[in-house]
């Protein structure tokens, strides 16, 4: 086992990465070599800010001193770079989505698995202790034999925060292809592998226009459907409902409820970290908050990266794990098909167990 830090180059340096460029100073076992972009730019202004190199993306994938590329850049972008880095022998962790359709992504793969080398793949907030507690509470029965769940997560739209929004209306985004990782991620680990998907997908012809940043009033095309509603079987016999929505101003749902046969959860927000969770009982009668139980305390964006460096260290399977990511790839791409073809979609893939994070764990031990 090699006691040296994992030597780390950023690609892509867009919004998300500043989330990202928080949480890596203070993450064990990883040490920022470099940065690239699109934009060089961009990219040397970054670089400048973290104290490291900009280089090209050709150049930072031949540099011997990075075992690991963190590719942030846009969903189109996500199988390509990675099959870049895995071509160059690296280690990969991406943003999510893993791919913008199972094909796309099953060959990366098996490259990858075949020259020895890891792919993570965000969401890693479900690493924190919200979702953590949540997953060690329904593996306690502290609600009896989960019976389903609901998800609700809603915004009117991303133009409205972000300066270069247009993407999100592509394929490869949209709220189900955006958000959708973080709930499905979530349900898959509470509740197991989705083996059956229904739904129904549509958009309204509402006007799309940039808010915020030197776009700001710039008229953005809609190539996706921004209302998403849809039913998954789990194999363990759960069903969940979920929807996802650039259609909703406003609404008091819930984000994530787990319902089982003593009670219920009321789930913190996936694309957190650390809040906190809620149970109801028959017993109680009221809704108590639950203590925190495990999962990484302080997580930020980043976590499963240092979790997958520490994983290849130590030879143990990392969390944030491309089986799980390519699972949540088919429900998503099932998804689409049974909205467009209004029928029911088998899904017969599934993911290896998740080891929980131990309450008090660090990304440096197991």
């Amino acid at each position: 086992m090699s006691d040296a830090p994992m030597g780390v180059g950023v690609i892509g340096v867009g919004k998300i990465s500043e989330q990202y460029f928080a949480s890596l100073p203070s993450l064990p076992g990883l040490a920022l070599v470099a940065v690239a972009d699109h934009d060089p730019a961009r990219a040397a202004t970054i670089a400048a800010e973290q104290g490291v190199e900009a280089l090209g993306v050709t150049e930072l994938l031949a540099d011997h001193r990075i075992e690991v590329v963190l590719n942030l850049t846009t969903p189109e972008s996500h199988v390509e770079i990675n099959e870049r880095a895995i071509a160059a022998g690296k280690h990969v962790f991406a943003e999510k989505p893993l791919a913008l359709a199972p094909a796309d992504a099953a060959g990366m793969l098996e490259r990858a698995s075949a020259a020895g080398l890891r792919i993570g793949s965000a969401p890693d907030t479900v690493l924190g202790t919200g979702i953590q507690t949540a997953i060690d509470a329904i593996q306690q029965r502290r609600i009896g034999d989960p019976v389903g769940a609901a998800v609700f997560w809603h915004s009117p739209g991303h133009e409205f925060w972000h300066p270069n929004p247009a993407f999100y209306y592509q394929p490869g985004a949209g709220p189900l292809f955006d958000m959708g990782p973080y709930y499905l991620t979530t349900l898959a680990l509470m509740l197991g592998p989705v083996v059956r998907v229904s739904g129904v997908t549509s958009r309204s012809d509402r006007s799309r226009v940039v808010a915020t940043g030197d776009r700001a009033g710039e008229r953005i095309a809609v190539d996706i459907d921004t209302h998403v509603v849809f039913v998954l079987e789990h194999a363990s016999g759960a069903s969940s409902s979920v929807t996802v929505s650039f259609e909703v101003w406003a609404s008091r749902n819930q984000r994530i409820e787990v319902y089982g046969t003593g009670g219920t959860l009321a789930v913190s927000d996936p694309n957190t970290f650390s809040e906190p969770v809620e149970i109801w009982t028959p017993a109680s009668g009221e809704w108590q908050a639950l203590p925190v139980s495990a999962g990484y305390e302080g997580a930020g964006r980043g976590y499963g990266l240092a979790d997958l460096a520490h994983a290849v260290r130590t030879d143990r399977p990392h969390r944030a794990a491309a089986d799980l990511a390519f699972h949540v790839l088919e429900v998503m791409d099932a998804v689409i098909r049974a909205g467009q073809e209004r029928t029911t979609v088998p899904i017969s893939g599934t993911f290896a167990p998740v080891a929980l994070v131990p309450h008090g764990a660090s990304p440096d031990t197991w």
